[in-house]
């Protein structure tokens, strides 16, 4: 029987795909490739070029990113014991083979060869990016490196892939693995309807009379938000924050805490083999920071603007808590709530009011006129797309000239076995060769709240902006116009300059003109009033120290741990949180809080020694968007400009000179601050 993840004449057979075809598919790939790259090295071949080796190189990674993308997707949006089994049996030998190819010193120095040759100039500026990460990278896998030491480099890589696969199950399964069935419904008051509808729907579905909320984030949010039952809001508070750790409601069943010291504890290691002082030093050799010292600097400066407003902000919480809400110890499982209350106290605003203006049908009618007005771009739907789940649908872009640019998968909605969290990742990469252009694919993935009964999905504007978020990283991959997948889309772009393009997006969540596009009544049909509008824009800061200086503790405490970490057999982790929180916030969590075991970002993701990227990227998306509040939010020419020297661009150029060469100038942080109400 032919297996599905090895046909690449299309898009992946997603009503085909199981978990049986997985590692036959991985072994036969990895075979293959070995056998090819043996042969491009062979001894009769001294003269190397783009065609001869690093062509084929890139139909080689291209297949098997190809077989192993909806196998790793897979596993995220519809997990089961067999495909988690299977994958985690290919992670050792993926990390394996990757490893090797980086080792492998014949290779590097026939890529050398290309570097010092005569052709090299004749190559575009694309292709000579490529060949200059590839050196790099060589140097960052170990090639350098005595036999033993690139030994223990592999094991470490190996480990690592597995440490991180386990700590992110343990996060899924203890997500699912906590609930509760409320039958008496004066347990809810201050529930929203649509939060109990959504109860009452998750009950139906288990078979079970009342409520279910569950550890999903619109279920857990609405507890948090509205549920006027203080003990009820510990309750769930308690079971979120100590998920996967030794702490809890199911303390012990899926914890990470020797996986997160493990995680360091190899990372150090694997650093100092490369000869780094430690693996914050190792993570920004890829990134556009120059050093460690400023990061720290960064954050830090961005801490002492912002720590006033949030010790002000906090103030006024816990005054309007005493003097409303009769709650004289303000817990952490009272600040949702009792911002909500402080909300709508002072700007008549909750977030329930804006949602029936944001149906899905909307919101993605909306987004699609935004950016067809800012870059020419039609999309459109597609049907009879194979998904792997009926809620997934499909579409497709098209550029003013009628030429497909790209294709993307949206899978909106939170459910059980989807991993928690929103994010956008390659289903395939552009690239082009001798005419034939391949069309990059993206999944767009959230898990936002879904319709309930006979209701189309009603969004928050928070998870508008989630959405926005994802699509801007969604046409950073889908409107490159790069033809080498090394530095195609996202790819080859330094980390702490991904979210450019992401946060960028959200802005037009915000402006009357665009909103206009995205809010109108799902029953009405009427566009968001004026009056909601500047309550809505006028509570737009709301908090925003505290929410600032959260995600500052988060980076601090992500640098801090990668350049501190000791190997010395010792669990660190906690200490270091600790003493970050000490350093800058002015809410401390209480004891039990175990939110570093389900921080998903750094220990399993793509984040570690690279969280600071969220803000550093604000700084660039704010001042980005700021050109636009000069020329207009829809003005085409900047529209334009920013397709042509950000989107399309890729990683083919530093992404300072990218930026400046969008801005005119080197970025400012006055925007962000301005953006955030930290300064007017």
């Amino acid at each position: 029987m032919s297996n599905p993840l090895l046909d690449f004449s299309g898009l992946p057979r997603f009503g085909q795909i199981e978990a049986i075809h997985v590692i036959p598919a991985v072994e036969q790939l990895l075979a293959e490739n070995r056998k090819k790259l043996a042969e491009l090295l062979a001894d009769n071949n001294t003269s190397y070029t783009w065609d001869n080796l690093l062509h084929p190189i890139q139909e080689m990674d291209d297949r098997l990113s190809r077989a192993w993308s909806p196998v790793s997707h897979l596993n995220s949006v519809k997990n089961t014991e067999e495909l988690r089994a299977a994958h985690e049996h290919c992670l050792p030998l993926l990390s394996e083979y990757h490893t090797e190819v980086g080792q492998n010193s014949v290779l590097y120095e026939a890529i050398k060869s290309i570097a010092d040759s005569e052709q090299y100039e004749l190559l575009d500026t694309a292709q000579k990016k490529v060949i200059q990460n590839q050196l790099r990278d060589f140097h960052l896998s170990g090639v350098d490196l005595p036999e033993d030491k690139k030994k223990r480099f592999k094991e470490i890589k190996q480990q690592l892939s597995k440490l991180k696969s386990s700590y992110e199950n343990n996060v899924l399964d203890a997500t699912n693995g906590w609930n509760e069935n409320i039958t008496d419904e004066s347990q809810l008051a201050g529930l929203p309807d649509s939060a109990m509808a959504m109860a009452k729907q998750t009950a139906e579905l288990e078979s079970v009379e009342g409520w279910v909320f569950n550890l999903q984030f619109p279920s857990y949010f609405a507890i948090m938000t509205h549920a006027d039952q203080r003990d009820l809001r510990e309750k769930f508070y308690t079971a979120y924050t100590t998920r996967a750790s030794e702490q809890g409601p199911n303390a012990g069943k899926w914890d990470n805490t020797d996986y997160m010291e493990q995680l360091l504890d190899l990372r150090q290691e694997l650093a100092q083999l490369l000869g780094f002082n430690n693996y914050a030093e190792y993570s920004l050799a890829t990134k556009m920071a120059d050093s460690t010292d400023e990061v720290i600097e960064f954050l830090q400066q961005l801490s002492e603007k912002s720590k006033n407003v949030a010790q002000k902000d906090i103030t006024e919480l816990k005054q309007f808590a005493r003097e409303h809400l009769a709650i004289d110890d303000l817990n952490a499982w009272d600040l949702n709530y009792a911002a909500e209350k402080l909300r709508q106290h002072r700007y008549d605003l909750s977030q329930e009011d804006l949602k029936p203006y944001f149906p899905e049908h909307q919101v993605i009618e909306g987004l699609f006129a935004i950016v067809k007005r800012l870059y020419k771009i039609e999309i459109s739907a597609v049907s009879g797309v194979e998904t792997w789940h009926p809620d997934v649908r499909f579409y497709e872009i098209n550029d003013a000239q009628g030429t497909l640019r790209g294709q993307f998968y949206l899978d909106l909605y939170a459910r059980p076995h989807k991993r928690g969290g929103a994010w956008m990742d390659e289903c395939i990469v552009r690239s082009a060769y001798k005419g034939m252009v391949q069309i990059p694919v993206a999944y767009l993935t959230c898990n936002l709240t879904p319709p309930i009964g006979d209701d189309p999905a009603l969004f928050t504007h928070d998870e508008v902006n989630t959405l926005f978020h994802e699509f801007g990283h969604g046409l950073h991959h889908m409107l490159t116009q790069v033809d080498y997948s090394g530095v195609a889309g996202i790819n080859g772009v330094a980390w702490d300059a991904v979210e450019l393009p992401s946060q960028f997006m959200e802005n037009w969540c915000w402006e009357k003109e665009s909103l206009a596009l995205i809010a109108r009544h799902y029953q009405t049909d009427e566009v968001l009033p004026d009056e909601l509008f500047n309550k809505m824009n006028a509570a737009k800061n709301f908090q925003s120290g505290l929410q600032m200086l959260r995600q500052i503790e988060f980076g601090l405490f992500d640098f801090n741990l990668h350049i501190h970490y000791q190997r010395n057999g010792q669990p660190q982790v906690q200490q270091m949180l600790d003493e970050t929180r000490k350093q800058v916030a002015v809410v401390i969590p209480p004891e039990f809080n175990r939110f570093q075991h389900a921080f998903s970002h750094i220990f399993a993701g793509g984040y570690s020694a690279g969280y600071y990227s969220y803000k550093w990227a604000e700084v660039l998306s704010a001042d980005a968007f700021s050109l636009f509040e000069e020329n207009g939010i829809f003005d085409q020419k900047t529209g334009e400009q920013f397709l042509h020297n950000i989107l399309e661009m890729g990683g083919v150029e530093e992404p300072m000179a990218l930026f400046v060469r969008f801005r005119g100038r080197k970025p400012k942080i006055d925007a962000l601050l301005r953006h955030s109400g930290i300064t007017s």
